[in-house]
């Protein structure tokens, strides 16, 4: 079993890699492990028996019956977390219990109190825990990072994402439950701001559901404000569901020297006298880059380009929102 020590070399062996979870990202996650050489994949565990079965045999691996059991198994040595959001924070926990490395999609838990322990078991463990956040690495995040000093120092920004969705899946992202407050299962609308601009002074939001069984909703949307300690004030604007219209993807930034707005993949730099368009990379491919960041870091020490501590200060800032959604106040950070 490869033995992960934080900065060190690590004997040139396969990384035998357990997944939970068979939909959208872990069929990237599995496309990525078993496109390099590094890692093998040994086994998945399915939410059903039917997706299970046929994930096993488009990617020719062996089916488990729960993730207690893959967490357990001495064969393997990375756990990659791609199920509901309730359970990441248990998986998590028994997975580095039991000595295995672990990569997990955002949100490392729904719990920050959880989130904080997990981090503190992983340095006990000396194991790695990664959370992974795409946004940081797409097109996007990385045009608005490279242009962002030229509208000088930022006073407001907004981002938008609105989905329509009609009818509205009856899925486990539609569930209050499994999915969690939808700042918190949104995680990278935070995070994308924090990583940009810092640390956060206050959070205010508001949210609505419509729903028509307790459980299950037909249309969330969630509207936060955060002051950040720099004094920039931005919105975050949160929607999906059937009783939306307007799909929207803008992210734009507003500065003493101008303006940068990002509307879908279309980017534009705006000056007083002159509107010059802004090259925006593509979202492509951003599962085997991450992929591959981990698997550096745990051959070669090479530095992940975001830490478990980052995720966990957006998660708190994320949970400071869901407390001001429910009592109407301003939290302070």
């Amino acid at each position: 079993m490869i033995v992960y020590n934080s900065g060190a070399a690590l004997e040139k062996a396969r990384v035998r890699v357990g997944l939970v979870g068979t939909g959208y990202a872990a069929k990237f996650r599995a496309e990525a492990l078993l496109h390099d050489e590094r890692s093998q994949l040994i086994a998945v565990v399915g939410h059903t028996a039917e997706k299970t079965e046929a994930f096993v045999r488009e990617y020719q691996i062996k089916a488990l019956s729960s993730w207690q059991e893959l967490v357990e198994r001495e064969d393997v040595d990375l756990v990659v977390i791609c199920t509901v959001n309730r359970d990441h924070g248990a998986i998590a926990r028994a997975a580095l219990t039991n000595g295995k490395h672990v990569i997990i999609e955002y949100p490392l838990s729904l719990d920050v109190v959880e989130a904080d322990e997990l981090i503190a078991l992983a340095k006990a463990q000396k194991k790695l825990l990664h959370v992974e956040h795409l946004e940081l690495l797409g097109g996007l995040h990385q045009a608005l990072k490279q242009n962002l000093a030229k509208i000088g120092e930022v006073f407001y920004a907004r981002y938008s994402t609105i989905n329509p969705q009609n009818p509205a899946p009856r899925k486990w992202t539609y569930n209050h439950e499994l999915f969690g407050f939808p700042l918190i299962g949104a995680l990278s609308r935070l995070h994308r701001l924090i990583d940009l601009f810092g640390t956060v002074f206050t959070v205010n939001c508001h949210q609505r559901y419509w729903e028509i069984e307790p459980e299950y909703y037909q249309t969330c949307f969630c509207t936060s404000e955060l002051c950040f300690n720099s004094g920039l004030l931005a919105q975050v604007v949160y929607g999906k569901g059937e009783s939306i219209w307007q799909s929207e993807r803008k992210f734009e930034v507003h500065g003493e020297k101008g303006g940068l707005v990002f509307d879908g993949d279309t980017g534009i730099f705006i000056q007083p006298e002159e509107t010059t368009p802004i090259e925006v990379g593509p979202r492509r491919g951003l599962f085997a880059k991450d992929t591959a960041m981990v698997l550096d870091h745990l051959f070669d020490g090479t530095p992940l380009y975001v830490t478990p501590e980052q995720s966990l200060y957006t998660l708190k800032v994320a949970d400071a929102a869901q407390r001001a959604a429910q009592t109407g106040f301003t939290m302070f950070m």
